[in-house]
């Protein structure tokens, strides 16, 4: 059931209805969903989930795909077993909730993630997604993580790296026009700094009409409006990963 209506802008969207192709396991001191093609690759991308954790059948969903699509896919809980936050929570609490969740503290899951992923899949091009929370987390990893080939931060909190647009890897945005989250005058200053700053390979991309959480928490039959663009976004992720790895 869609939740439009609802005051938070991360709550806009749908849980899929989905049980996932992949399976959990233990890597280090963190719990991951991993799923894996049928034929052997030695491409792979670290999914970073929203503030509705790793668990959420929507960003297991986007892992399957990558899988479809050739890669390795691992959706580890940079939570650490921390509770992630549900739609019942109180939004004035959300501030709170978050100074325990810092996604510009990922550094640690991410080493234990690329060791698992080298180790025992056999990986030797890793990418790195993200949804909102996680969008950020990849806009901190692009910043400073060497061993990372690229990104795509959808819908990543803009506002969390402003001073900071040396990106070391390609990195791909993702927004939405409609964002009550994101307003245009943030992503427009972006692109000006990437422009300034960025001597790497980026794209910054609005898609009209979308709000915050479109490409992962909107489903086609509820949302037929949005459809052309939840493909669009989702195809031109997988692109970029695609030309980058």
């Amino acid at each position: 059931m869609a939740n439009e209506s609802r005051p938070c802008p991360c709550d806009i969207g749908d849980r899929f209805d989905y049980g996932g192709r992949g399976q959990e396991v233990q890597v280090g001191h963190i719990k991951a969903y991993v799923c894996k093609p049928s034929a052997s690759t030695d491409r792979a991308v670290i999914v970073i989930h929203d503030i509705f954790g790793w668990q959420l059948p929507n960003t297991r969903y986007i892992a399957d795909m990558l899988t479809t699509n050739g890669y390795i896919a691992i959706c580890p809980d940079f939570f650490v077993g921390q509770e992630a936050w549900k739609p019942s929570n109180d939004w004035a609490s959300f501030d709170d909730w978050l100074k325990t969740r810092d996604a510009g503290k990922t550094d640690k899951e991410v080493d234990v993630v690329l060791k698992y992923l080298k180790d025992q899949c056999g990986a030797k091009k890793i990418g790195v997604i993200g949804f909102c929370w996680g969008g950020a987390a990849v806009q901190h990893l692009m910043l400073k993580n060497p061993h990372l080939k690229t990104g795509v931060s959808l819908y990543g909190v803009i506002r969390r790296f402003e001073d900071k647009h040396n990106l070391l890897h390609p990195t791909f945005f993702i927004f939405g026009e409609k964002d009550d989250i994101i307003p245009l005058e943030q992503i427009t200053l972006l692109e000006q700094k990437l422009k300034q700053n960025c001597k790497v390979d980026y794209e910054v991309k609005i898609y009209p009409g979308q709000t915050h959480g479109f490409v992962h928490r909107k489903r086609e039959d509820i949302n037929p409006q949005d459809k052309p663009y939840i493909e669009e976004g989702r195809k031109d992720m997988i692109n970029w990963l695609n030309k980058y790895l």
